[in-house]
């Protein structure tokens, strides 16, 4: 992102000369308060919105009419946006059939991506009979499909509780290392983005700017134990007390 302001049409000033790079292999987290941008510029990364100036460059020579990397972006959404009337294999094909791939053709990868997330048994249950992490995880099927080198998430586990949501924070980052993918993640909660995140970046609030850009590296595997370490305990602390000035800087509410 370069310089990339959005105004809305009702005069809302969302960003303002926001530049970010996001490099190869990443696992960056958005950070900021509820209004801050966060999923205005994820949706601008992801071609759903236009900047009202600035630009989005891409290391691509193949860029579609959108100006966006053909077939290299996934988007998971705050909800699961399933189709009810499809079966979760439908759900996870719609991608491929939407690039001209037959259903038997893109079987083998539907399986091999619902297996992938845990899913590979319930391929022919329609949306009603799944739980809501399930559901979620249908929706990350769907964006992982393709093979994207980008996944944009936008505060996928918000509405689930925290147990489920501790679960899926452990499956995207397995799926993260599996896949070599570049990620993108939104959300407001320090502790999901000190669990997941090798960088994260701290936003004002409106209009939305980067305020603190804060690499992590950490010495262990993240798990249960990693939870409860002192190292997780002092990334959280410095992430809290970033966001508070983030807060504080920006002059909004949270």
């Amino acid at each position: 992102m370069r310089n990339v302001s959005k105004v809305f049409s009702n005069g809302t000033l969302a960003l303002k000369d926001m530049s970010l790079d996001v490099e190869r292999g990443e696992f960056l987290s958005l950070l900021g308060p509820s209004g801050c941008g966060k999923s205005t510029a994820l949706r601008i990364i992801a071609g759903l919105g236009a900047p009202s100036s600035g630009q989005i460059r891409w290391p691509s020579s193949k860029i579609n009419s959108k100006g966006l990397p053909e077939g290299d972006v996934g988007f998971v959404f705050q909800e699961p946006t399933l189709m009810p009337w499809q079966t979760v294999f439908g759900n996870v094909y719609l991608p491929l059939r939407l690039q001209g791939v037959g259903k038997s053709a893109a079987r083998p990868r539907v399986m091999e991506t619902l297996a992938a997330v845990g899913l590979a048994d319930f391929a022919e249950a329609y949306p009603r009979e799944l739980s809501g992490g399930m559901k979620m995880r249908v929706s990350i099927a769907r964006a992982l499909v393709t093979k994207p080198k980008l996944l944009l998430m936008d505060e996928p586990f918000a509405a689930l509780d925290e147990i489920t949501r501790q679960k899926l924070n452990d499956d995207v980052l397995r799926l993260w290392k599996q896949s070599g993918v570049t990620v993108i993640f939104v959300t407001h909660s320090v502790f999901e983005s000190a669990y997941l995140s090798n960088r994260i970046v701290v936003m004002k609030a409106r209009p939305g700017q980067v305020f603190a850009d804060m690499p992590l590296k950490t010495s262990g595997e993240r798990n249960a134990e990693y939870r409860t370490s002192e190292e997780y305990r002092a990334i959280t602390h410095d992430v809290s007390h970033a966001l508070h000035e983030a807060i504080h800087a920006g002059g909004g509410t949270h």
